[in-house]
């Protein structure tokens, strides 16, 4: 559990640090792969906001703060303001008591759209306007999208936009090892039906292509939410997905059963994953890419998130011991290009003149290339220099989310707890211990059927 962190306004001013104009710009213009003929053009025409403060609020602690710091450096250099970051773990129960105290930040950084839908609802954030969300649609890869993302209803029901996102992850996303590939002769999959067939082909030669590990204590269960929602993205519409989130789409109609099924032609056969199907509900997930990494190897492929790397042999390089491919939608679906993931939304708690010419700075490429270059970061923004991140592994999910057709997010974290931290998770370890697509997924349907 997340303990609360609250400050005062004064001690926040103490603690927090502030960018401030002139000589705490991290890459000097003309440095590096940036944008600067944009920033330039920018800068050239930013109002003076000398004497003005922005504050902005939200989960980034050390190193992230600082990296965003030096983000904001360059709006300050532009216009003169003065910026101040406040993170903290605590940052969502903090905004909702700081906002409905009537003293929130002037910017909120959202770490996943339900709360922001939620504050909304209540009065406690300001519409961006139309012109926002035109540029955001016009901009972002799969840029629609990115605007549904951040529009919800206001206090009298109507729908408005709110925020756009500013820093992504990606989920869709399979690990394999190169040397593997290469001395088996496989190749990387271009479609779903490719990835069965290499799934098929790799049994066929006496191997096994996939290691697969739903163990992770209390949340035991959470990696199959992520192979279902992507699932789910490659075999229905974006409505549906949208649908089936907020249980408009029963999680028991055979659109789902569909997926669940899907995810079990893998998950629950013992010839496609290490150690069995008996093995997937109790294999800890940051143990399942081990085997990626044996010799020989005890399975070809892993599907999980960006951050899997963590948990795979410190000797390990990525981008030459190991590496990733898009896990790939359905040709015959014809769904295009679906990408899961989650990521961070910025929204404004506290209107000001010097606070939304800051919103209209970040969708400057520079306010995204500078982070691009210093950490993990990914942005959709279609308009960055692709050659700023700070890695290949980085500006190859870079290009997965620049490719992407739809993004949604992970939807188990946006159904009700009891459901996405709940009744899911333990219904996919049912699953893959026996359990039918269609009586898991009645258990689920029938709680969410006792919230109501």
């Amino acid at each position: 559990m997340k303990k609360t962190l609250y400050a005062s306004a004064a001690s926040v001013a103490l603690l927090a640090s502030a960018a401030h104009a002139g000589g705490h710009l991290v890459f000097a213009p003309g440095e590096g792969d940036f944008s600067w003929d944009e920033y330039e053009a920018y800068a050239a025409g930013a109002p003076d906001l000398s004497g003005q403060t922005v504050t902005v609020f939200g989960p980034w602690l050390s190193p992230e703060d600082d990296i965003f710091r030096s983000a904001i450096a360059y709006f300050v250099d532009a216009t003169g303001a003065e910026v101040t970051y406040t993170g903290s773990d605590g940052f969502e129960q903090q905004i909702v008591i700081d906002a409905e105290a009537g003293s929130p930040p002037n910017i909120a950084v959202f770490p996943q759209p339900g709360l922001a839908a939620n504050m909304a609802a209540q009065g406690l954030l300001t519409p961006l306007g139309g012109d926002m969300a035109s540029w955001v649609s016009d901009n972002y890869a799969a840029g629609s999208s990115w605007v549904d993302l951040g529009t919800y209803a206001d206090a009298n029901g109507d729908d408005q936009f709110y925020g756009f996102f500013y820093n992504v992850n990606v989920k869709s996303l399979v690990w394999y090892v190169p040397e593997n590939f290469e001395d088996a002769g496989y190749d990387i999959p271009e479609t779903m039906e490719d990835l069965i067939a290499l799934s098929e082909q790799i049994i066929a030669d006496g191997d096994t292509p996939w290691c697969i590990g739903l163990g992770s204590g209390p949340a035991t269960g959470w990696p199959a939410t992520d192979w279902v929602e992507d699932i789910m993205l490659r075999t229905q519409s974006p409505a549906d997905y949208d649908a089936w989130v907020s249980n408009e789409l029963k999680f028991n109609d055979p659109k789902v059963i569909e997926a669940l099924n899907t995810f079990g032609m893998f998950a629950k056969n013992d010839d496609m994953v290490a150690g069995g199907a008996g093995a997937v509900g109790s294999t800890d997930f940051r143990d399942s890419p081990a085997g990626l990494f044996t010799s020989p190897p005890q399975c070809y492929m892993h599907k999980q998130a960006s951050f899997i790397p963590a948990f795979m042999p410190e000797d390990v390089v990525i981008g030459e011991d190991a590496d990733f491919f898009y896990f790939p939608s359905f040709a015959e679906k014809d769904l295009g290009n679906p990408v899961l993931g989650g990521g961070t939304l910025m929204a404004v708690t506290d209107p000001s003149d010097a606070t939304m010419a800051f919103m209209e700075f970040l969708q400057q490429p520079i306010a995204h290339e500078i982070m691009m270059a210093q950490t993990g970061f990914l942005t959709p923004h279609s308009g960055v220099n692709l050659d700023a991140y700070k890695d290949a592994t980085l500006r190859g999910q870079g290009e997965i989310l620049q490719n992407a057709t739809t993004f949604r997010f992970d939807g188990s974290d946006l159904m009700p707890g009891a459901i996405g931290a709940g009744t899911f998770w333990t219904g996919m370890v049912d699953f893959v211990g026996g359990a039918s697509a269609e009586d898991v997924a009645d258990a689920i349907q029938n709680s969410w059927d006792a919230l109501n």
